[in-house]
């Protein structure tokens, strides 16, 4: 059993209040008495009692603490997450399989995917700063629970070849010798007899021929071959036996009939909304109960403004801490801007306009995940907290900061539940001609029946750009089809050490088109599907699909036998 998670950096970063809640955590923990041993991941500082384990890309060299105590890798990773902005990592299944092999060859007694099955980050529980719904990882099982290949079969069968050297692995430590340049030879023997060897080429280029017990081995690059009776090789990790698949997504229900509702845009004057002197962070006045904060003031604008004449308009500059902003002058909107996982701080700087008399300004912040690596999360800041000016008037320029400012915690929308079949009927929708598109902030529903069969489920989503979404008032999650990709797709050589930037698909795409539907959330007729999309977009291209797999077979690997008795 586990207590506490990846808490070592965390500790040497704060020294000692961190090693008491260490040792704090581990006693508790033994308090109960639960029978079986406890590990730490990634916690080098472990208690005596504890077991330390390894978490990571690699972990054939790692040692625990305590000699006496089982080397475990406890997260071998599989891929990488994906961020909205960012491509799709993938991890060759030949490294992933060398990662296993070179750690059990190492006395790795213990070792376990991240993730093994990929998931879905359903309704707003995403992993962290602009995570994506999809937590698929490049998995063995994808986040659809259909294998991804070639990599489920190629792990099966090294996880068959790990299994068939068991004799000997649990009987003694290896013989280890080097015949070569990047070559290493592991060989386990037990007293009665059993035999199994490990031989390795750490060459991340070069393919080699290896000498053993007067037998040649060809090794590819960057490969380990397992032999359980340290004569016939059943496995090479860089030798991929199984043909690959790829997802295929394929429509099953389009054409929906769509209806709509209008968000409404508040002012600060709104009898309900909060009124602070200030700008104050998100999170601390939304208590993560919603993605949205509107942030509200008022403007005056004098009638002798000269900008009214010359129709030169002000600078409206906003800086935010993140994540998203949409920005709206007297109940339209006049920009929108986002960060990204590695800025999420971002400016609005833009010439708006404004009219004489009283201008409403209302700034929709938004947050896309919370950070979940670090110390000290309350002082990692979301939202409007300025400086705010106006750029352009005959004073010059006006700072906005520190005036009156307006708070209301999310949108009208979610207040009436309009994501529920209760709530969705409390307002009047629009539909037919007069239904809205590419409109901003803007609500829409229909239903539909459960496709037949068992196949698993997605929402096409490519034809709409930010927001979430509900079935039967379940939240699929955060969609963000509009945030394109960039990044490096060239090729990738699975050989040489791997790590989360090495291999990326999806460039100039978006970074998540389709949203995973779980059938157990779908009645057999009269779902009902909802959508509130921030930037604008086009219902009437969204599409229910079947999530299938084509295989695709090395041609170059077929051949003709005779069989003969």
């Amino acid at each position: 059993m586990q207590i506490e998670n990846e808490y070592g950096p965390v500790e040497w970063e704060i020294g000692a209040p961190g090693k008491a809640y260490t040792a704090w955590a581990a006693n508790m923990a033994e308090g109960l008495h639960t029978g079986v041993p406890w590990i730490m991941c990634k916690q080098e500082d472990v208690p005596a009692n504890i077991i330390d384990s390894c978490n990571g890309f690699y972990c054939e060299g790692f040692r625990p603490k305590n000699p006496n105590k089982p080397k475990m890798f406890t997260e071998n990773w599989t891929g990488w997450y994906t961020q909205y902005g960012g491509t799709v990592p993938y991890r060759p299944a030949e490294d992933l399989a060398f990662s296993v092999a070179r750690f059990v060859q190492n006395n790795g007694s213990f070792f376990n995917y991240y993730m093994y099955h990929g998931g879905t980050n359903f309704g707003r529980t995403a992993a962290g700063l602009f995570v994506a719904t999809s937590y698929d990882y490049d998995a063995p099982l994808d986040e659809y629970g259909l294998p991804s290949e070639p990599k489920w079969g190629h792990l099966r069968n090294l996880h068959k070849a790990i299994k068939q050297c068991e004799p000997a692995l649990v009987s003694s430590y290896p013989t280890v010798t080097w015949p070569g340049k990047n070559q290493e030879v592991h060989v386990f023997r037990s007293k009665s007899g059993a035999c199994a060897a490990f031989l390795s080429n750490y060459d991340p280029t070069y393919s080699t021929k290896l000498m053993f017990q007067n037998h040649p081995y060809d090794l590819p690059a960057w490969s380990i071959s397992i032999l359980p009776d340290c004569k016939t090789e059943v496995y090479n990790t860089a030798k991929v036996t199984v043909p690959s698949s790829k997802a295929k997504m394929t429509p099953i229900s389009s054409g929906l009939s769509w209806q709509s509702y209008n968000e409404e845009t508040p002012s600060a004057d709104d009898s309900d909304a909060l009124v602070m002197d200030g700008l104050h962070e998100q999170i601390s006045v939304t208590r993560d109960s919603s993605d949205y904060l509107w942030y509200m003031t008022d403007v005056t604008v004098a009638s002798n403004e000269g900008f009214l004449k010359s129709g030169k308009w002000p600078l409206l500059t906003v800086m935010s801490a993140g994540h998203a902003l949409h920005v709206f002058i007297n109940g339209k909107l006049s920009g929108t801007t986002y960060g990204s996982l590695n800025n999420p701080k971002l400016t609005f700087s833009d010439n708006v306009n404004l009219r004489a008399g009283v201008n409403k300004i209302s700034l929709l912040s938004v947050s896309v995940g919370l950070a979940n690596v670090g110390v000290h999360y309350e002082k990692w800041n979301t939202g409007v907290l300025g400086p705010v000016s106006l750029k352009g008037l005959n004073e010059g320029t006006r700072d906005l900061t520190k005036q009156k400012w307006s708070y209301k915690v999310g949108l009208k929308g979610e207040a009436l539940s309009l994501h529920t079949v209760t709530g969705s009927s409390s307002v009047e929708w629009i539909q037919g001609s007069k239904l809205a598109q590419k409109q901003p902030l803007t609500w829409y529903k229909a239903t539909f029946n459960a496709p037949a069969g068992n196949d698993p489920l997605a929402l096409d989503m490519l034809s709409m750009g930010k927001g979430e979404i509900w079935i039967n008032g379940e939240g699929i999650g955060r969609h963000w089809p509009g945030y394109i990709a960039k990044g490096n797709c060239g090729a990738c050589n699975y050989a040489g050490t791997f790590k989360e930037t090495k291999c990326q698909s999806g460039c100039g795409q978006p970074s998540q088109r389709w949203y995973h539907v779980p059938r157990s959330w779908l009645k057999p007729s009269g779902n009902l599907l909802v959508v509130f999309e921030e930037w604008g977009g086009d219902p009437t291209k969204i599409s229910l699909v079947k999530r299938t797999s084509e295989w695709h077979v090395d041609q170059t690997k077929i051949s003709l036998v005779k069989r003969t008795a």
